[in-house]
C-alpha cells in the first residue's frame, strides 16, 4: 500500500522541502513554508513517453516522419481577437483595448483598496450589455452583496435557482416574471466557497464574463490542506483555467497580497492566468491605480487611474491635473516632468527641499521617486557641477503619490534639487525631460513626441530636452536641447530673468 508523505511547500515560490526551515532554500522569504501530506501513487510501471521512456522499439521503422495530432503553423488561421468593453475605459485600457473572450485576469491589491468595488462595479457595467454575468462571493453572503450593490448603485442582483429565496439573503424571481422589470436580471451571484460547486454553476450557466471573489477562500474537497495554501490555490486556479478555455469564459479572479506586496501563493497563479494586474494607491489618498505587470494581448506596464468617491469607483479621465500642483502659486524647488506609463504619458510636479542637516550623516527621503536615482543625481550635481549637498539633508516628492522611477525623470529631479539649493523658481510653464548620465550629460529618452503633445495639451510653454532628440516641428512649444545638466540648470533658472508678475528675480549663476 502506498504511502503518504510530508512536505513543505513555500506560499511564496512554490518551492518544496523535505524538512521545515525558518528560511525558505530556494527565495529566502521567512516563514513561508507550509506542511502540505501528498498522497504517494501506487508503486508500479509508469509509462513516460518520449525520451523519457525506458523502453525502445524492438524494430526502427522506416516509414516517413509524419505528425500524429500536431498541425503545422501555416494550417492555422489567424482571426482577430474580438473584444468587448468592459464599462470603465481606464479598465480597457489596462487590458490592452477591452476585455478578451476565454482570458483570465488576476487582480491583486492591499485589503481595502477596492479590488470588489471595482469588480463589482464592472459586473453591472457588463450585465447592461451581456446576457449572463456571474459574482462569485467567496468571502461575503448574499445579504453582504447585496448591501454593498445598494450602496454601489446596483440595485437588483439575482441568482439562477427556481425558489424565491436561496437562504443568502437574496431575492430571486419566481417562475414567470418577466426579466424585463428588472434592469439587472443579468447579473447572478453565488455565495460559494466549494470549487466543485462553482464548476458546476459555470458549466450550467455558461456566462460571458465570472468575478471570483477571492482565489485564495476556494477550496478543493479531494486535498487535504487549508484553504489558501499552494495546494489548494494552484489546484483551483487550474481547474478554473480548463473550465475558463473549453467553455470561452472570462474570469476576473481576485488575489490576495502578502505583507510584501506580491500575490499570496505561488508564481505558479501569475503564469496560470493571461494577464495580472494589481490595484494600487494610499489609504489616505482618494486615487488608485490600477496597474498591469503581465499581459499576453496587450502592452505591460499601462495604468489606469480611479478616484474612491461616495458610491464607488470613479475614473479619472485626465490623470495629469491630479499630479499637477497649482500653477498659479511660484514656490521655489518645483518642477515638471512628462513620465510615461506604459502608452500613457502623465504630466507631474516635483517637490525638492534642500536644508542643512541636524544630524552627522544628512538625511535622503523620497515620496514616489526611486531612492537610489537621487542619490545618483545628487553625486552628479556635487561632482559636476560643483553643488555642496554630501552635508545637506535632501527631500524629494512627487505631487499625488505618482511612483515616477523612469530615467527621463531625472533631469526634473536635478532641476528641482538646484532650485531648492539657491532657493529660487523654475519657470512653470516649462517641462523638463532628460536622464542624467554619470558624467553629467544629459541623455535622450523614449517617446518623446507622446511627452511633448501632452505637455503642449495642458498650456505648457517651454521643453527642456537632450540635445539629438527627434520631435515634430510643429509641436506648439519652444524646445530648448542641452547636452550637458549645467546647460539645462542655466536654461531653467536663466539670470536677469521675471517669469511673470508676483515671481521673485532670477539673478545668479547656478553655480554660485
Amino acid at each position: 500500500m502506498a504511502k503518504s508523505r510530508t512536505v513543505y511547500i513555500c506560499s511564496t515560490c512554490g518551492a518544496e522541502s523535505p524538512q521545515w526551515f525558518g528560511k525558505c532554500p530556494s527565495c529566502g522569504v521567512y516563514g513561508t513554508l507550509e506542511e502540505q501530506v501528498i498522497n504517494a501513487s501506487p508503486s508500479g510501471g509508469i509509462s513516460r513517453g518520449g525520451w523519457q521512456s525506458n523502453t525502445r522499439s524492438p524494430t526502427i521503422s522506416t516509414a516517413p516522419p509524419k505528425p500524429r495530432i500536431s498541425v503545422p503553423f501555416s494550417d492555422i488561421t489567424q482571426e482577430e481577437q474580438a473584444r468587448f468593453p468592459s464599462g470603465y475605459e481606464e479598465l480597457d485600457r489596462v487590458l490592452g483595448g477591452g476585455v478578451v473572450p476565454g482570458s483570465l485576469v488576476l487582480i491583486g491589491g492591499d485589503p481595502g483598496i477596492g479590488k470588489s468595488t471595482l469588480l463589482l462595479q464592472t459586473a453591472n457595467q457588463l450585465s447592461q450589455r451581456l446576457p449572463r454575468i456571474l459574482y462569485v462571493s467567496a468571502e461575503e453572503s448574499g445579504q453582504q452583496v447585496k448591501l454593498r450593490a445598494s450602496r454601489l448603485g446596483v440595485t437588483e442582483v439575482t441568482t439562477n435557482t427556481d425558489s424565491n429565496s436561496n437562504g443568502q439573503g437574496i431575492k430571486t424571481p419566481k417562475s414567470g416574471e418577466s426579466a424585463a422589470k428588472n434592469d439587472y436580471a443579468n447579473l447572478y451571484v453565488l455565495p460559494e466557497t466549494d470549487l466543485e460547486e462553482i464548476l458546476r454553476e459555470l458549466e450550467s450557466l455558461k456566462p460571458q464574463v465570472a468575478v471570483i471573489d477571492s482565489i485564495q477562500t476556494l477550496y478543493f474537497a479531494a486535498l487535504t490542506s487549508a484553504p489558501g495554501s499552494v495546494a489548494q490555490v494552484r489546484e483551483c486556479t487550474s481547474a478554473l483555467m480548463q473550465v475558463a478555455k473549453r467553455e470561452n469564459i472570462t474570469l476576473l479572479i481576485v488575489g490576495h497580497v502578502t505583507k510584501e506586496g506580491a500575490i499570496a501563493g505561488p508564481r505558479v497563479l501569475e503564469h496560470l492566468v493571461d494577464t495580472v494586474l494589481y490595484f494600487e494607491g494610499d489609504r489616505y489618498a482618494s486615487h488608485r491605480l490600477l496597474r498591469s505587470v503581465k499581459n499576453r494581448f496587450g502592452a505591460t506596464h499601462e495604468i489606469g487611474i480611479f478616484e474612491m468617491a461616495e458610491h464607488g469607483l470613479v475614473e479619472v479621465l485626465n490623470p495629469s491635473e491630479l499630479f499637477l500642483g497649482n500653477r498659479d502659486e511660484f514656490a521655489p524647488g518645483t518642477a515638471t516632468v512628462v513620465a510615461c506609463e506604459g502608452t500613457r504619458p502623465l504630466v507631474v510636479e516635483l517637490q525638492a527641499l534642500v536644508s542643512p542637516t541636524s544630524y552627522s550623516s544628512p538625511r535622503r527621503s523620497t515620496t514616489g521617486v526611486d531612492y537610489s536615482r537621487l542619490q545618483q543625481i545628487l553625486a552628479v550635481l556635487e561632482k559636476r557641477v560643483g553643488i555642496p549637498l554630501s552635508k545637506l539633508d535632501a527631500y524629494v516628492a512627487s505631487a499625488g503619490g505618482l511612483g515616477v522611477e523612469e530615467p527621463a525623470a531625472d533631469l526634473g529631479v536635478a532641476i528641482a534639487v538646484v532650485a531648492s539649493f539657491r532657493d529660487r523658481v523654475v519657470d512653470p510653464r516649462t517641462v523638463l525631460i532628460g536622464e542624467v548620465g554619470l558624467g553629467g550629460q544629459v541623455r535622450l529618452v523614449s517617446q518623446m513626441e507622446l511627452r511633448l503633445k501632452e505637455a503642449a495639451k495642458l498650456g505648457f510653454k517651454r521643453a527642456i530636452v537632450p540635445k539629438g532628440q527627434s520631435f515634430p516641428d510643429d509641436i506648439g512649444l519652444e524646445i530648448i536641447t542641452v547636452g550637458k545638466v549645467i546647460d539645462a540648470i542655466i536654461a531653467a533658472i536663466p539670470p536677469q530673468h521675471k517669469f511673470g508678475e508676483g515671481m521673485p528675480d532670477i539673478d545668479d549663476d547656478p553655480q554660485d
